[in-house]
């Protein structure tokens, strides 16, 4: 039997057992190197290869970030600030919903926080204001996955980490296709809100809608420093991470004083222990990845797709089908990393800047996070809202819809991802 049918196939079998996803990946991958013969001494030298990286280091501080921003008054007030701008229209609570995910997609770049922070406060808001439990949880649960989409995405720093992209690079041209899928989110919500006659909340008045704007807008410089710090070249994306948590400190426990020094420790263990489980996960997958890569997997796959057809765009839309599928079962990091050679060999294929491939793969791995068996966000958001997650995936289908769209829509035009990066970091296009 061909070793890759068997390290694939093992793999796929023990994820049905229901073991741990970074168990399943030493496992079969152990299988595999025992069959080939290879020292066993390479599943813990590619273990350590795959998790010996300074970038690495940023995905635990955003962790910490996003302790930090529930933690204190900071979350509340960026809620605030989003009822004040566009609660206003009709299905404000939806709006605010996707506006505050935007923004909270921004500071921390995790969607599952993103789903019990927001998702807690806004769907039994949501619920009480007359929305049905299924559409407030689907709506929850997709504008969280923002957050694997806008800066600092965790899953955009994997990618340019293992991909060897620039991760900058990357943030930048993960921002117009982020916010154009909210836009589009808001729209939609829009659109049922008039069709059914959601509510709208009134509109504060231009004082004091200064004055929340006032009160919000420390926490909005947490973006400004990362991404301006990072294109600017003043940090690199682990150092960026550092700014931002003290920057989140200083406001929390300083200026703030809803944080107490006491309760830093404590917030520090659950980063790491948040931090723990995904990173043995990414040892698993460093295994698991150079082994696909050494069994030549991803010039196969590109072999087989070449041979049904040429066409860029046909080969972009099986790779499309091809990540759906497998971000229905992985989780997006897991996905990313286990199967980037495959991507990036596809994206070589198509003709594509490996800037957009990583934007664009993204995107589509983002939908996994609402899509079962696996869709996290969307089984956080349902349990919340006390709703089966059978109507909630009904629910949630439409918003899966635009935002499949968009990356498609990315892929005819170039720019919405590759426009921004061009504008700020051209030394990436011209050879500088």
């Amino acid at each position: 039997m061909s070793p890759l049918v068997v390290l694939l196939g093992s793999f796929f079998v023990l994820i049905a057992l229901r073991v741990n996803i970074g168990f399943a990946l030493i496992l079969s991958s152990a299988l595999v190197i025992k069959m080939q013969g290879l020292p066993l001494i390479s599943v813990v030298n590619q273990m350590f290869a795959g998790v010996d990286s300074f970038t690495l280091l940023a995905v635990p501080f955003f962790m910490l970030l996003g302790r930090i921003l529930n933690a204190g008054s900071i979350t509340d007030r960026l809620l605030s600030v989003a009822d004040a701008a566009v609660g206003h229209v009709r299905g404000g609570l939806g709006h605010v919903n996707v506006f505050v995910s935007m923004v909270f997609a921004s500071l921390s770049g995790s969607a599952a926080a993103d789903t019990a922070s927001v998702g807690s406060i806004l769907i039994p808001a949501m619920k009480k204001a007359g929305y049905p439990a299924p559409f407030a949880a689907a709506l929850t649960a997709a504008s969280s996955t923002l957050g694997v989409i806008i800066p600092p995405s965790i899953i955009l720093i994997v990618y340019g980490a293992f991909g060897n992209v620039s991760i900058g690079a990357l943030f930048v041209g993960g921002v117009v296709p982020g916010l154009t899928i909210g836009l589009f989110m808001m729209v939609y919500t829009y659109v049922l809100a008039v069709k059914n006659g959601y509510p709208a909340n009134p509109f504060p008045g231009i004082v004091k809608f200064r004055g929340i704007l006032i009160k919000g807008a420390a926490p909005l410089l947490i973006p400004v420093i990362v991404l301006g710090g990072i294109v600017g070249g003043i940090f690199t994306p682990t150092e960026g991470a550092i700014a931002a948590v003290l920057w989140a400190l200083f406001l929390s426990v300083v200026v703030y004083r809803d944080v107490p020094v006491r309760a830093l420790p404590k917030l520090l263990s659950d980063a790491m222990v948040d931090f723990a489980i995904p990173m043995f996960t990414v040892a698993g997958a460093g295994i698991f990845g150079w082994l696909i890569a050494y069994l030549g997997a991803a010039q196969m796959v590109v072999d087989f797709i070449l041979g049904v057809t040429d066409q860029p765009f046909l080969i972009m839309l099986m790779l499309i089908v091809f990540l759906l599928l497998i971000g229905m079962v992985l989780n997006p990091i897991s996905a990313t990393l286990i199967f980037l050679p495959i991507i990036q060999a596809l994206g070589d294929a198509a003709h594509m800047n490996p800037i957009h491939m990583g934007v664009l793969s993204t995107i589509i791995l983002s939908v996994g996070l609402i899509t079962p068996p696996y869709g996290i966000c969307l089984l956080i958001a349902s349990q919340i809202a006390g709703a089966s997650l059978g109507r909630c995936m009904l629910a949630a289908a439409p918003i899966c819809l635009l935002t499949i769209g968009v990356a498609i829509l990315s892929y005819f035009v170039p720019d919405l991802v590759l426009g921004l990066p061009k504008l700020l970091v051209p030394q990436l296009f011209n050879g500088g």
